[in-house]
């Protein structure tokens, strides 16, 4: 079975974005730039900003079973950070994207320091969750 999501499940509201992009830093994608694989340990989360950004899950015998074209304004690895758990996907980004990315500890002293993006944080994964919940319906 192949499940084809939604893009818009990885976006997140302008105010959260803003305040992730204020500790963030600047990935440099000159040429196709793989962020993450599935199964690697979570060492933060990423921001597309601009251009075309791939999420991907294989089965354990390599089938492609999940894609998922991240739309500018998505929040990746969100899912593996908050459960301290491997990233459950792959992502990478095509030459010329724009990604900031946000270390875990970053990330999680802004969410002290500021309950209220905790909360559109879980607003991201819940849609996550719906998302791939209808996904398979």
């Amino acid at each position: 079975m192949f499940v084809d999501l939604d893009p818009s499940a990885f976006l997140a509201d302008p105010e959260l974005i803003r305040a992730l992009s204020a500790h963030a830093t600047p990935i440099p994608c000159d040429a196709d730039t793989i962020l993450f694989k599935q199964d690697d340990p979570p060492v933060g989360i990423y921001i597309i900003h601009e251009g075309q950004a791939s999420l991907s899950m294989k089965s354990q015998e390599g089938r492609s079973i999940l894609s998922v074209q991240a739309l500018p304004g998505s929040l990746i690895g969100l899912p593996g950070v908050f459960g301290n758990q491997p990233y459950s996907l792959a992502a990478s980004v095509r030459a010329g994207a724009k990604v900031s990315f946000v270390s875990c500890a970053d990330f999680f002293a802004l969410m002290e320091s500021n309950p209220q993006l905790s909360l559109k944080m879980l607003q991201v994964l819940a849609a996550e969750v719906r998302t791939a919940r209808r996904a398979f319906y």
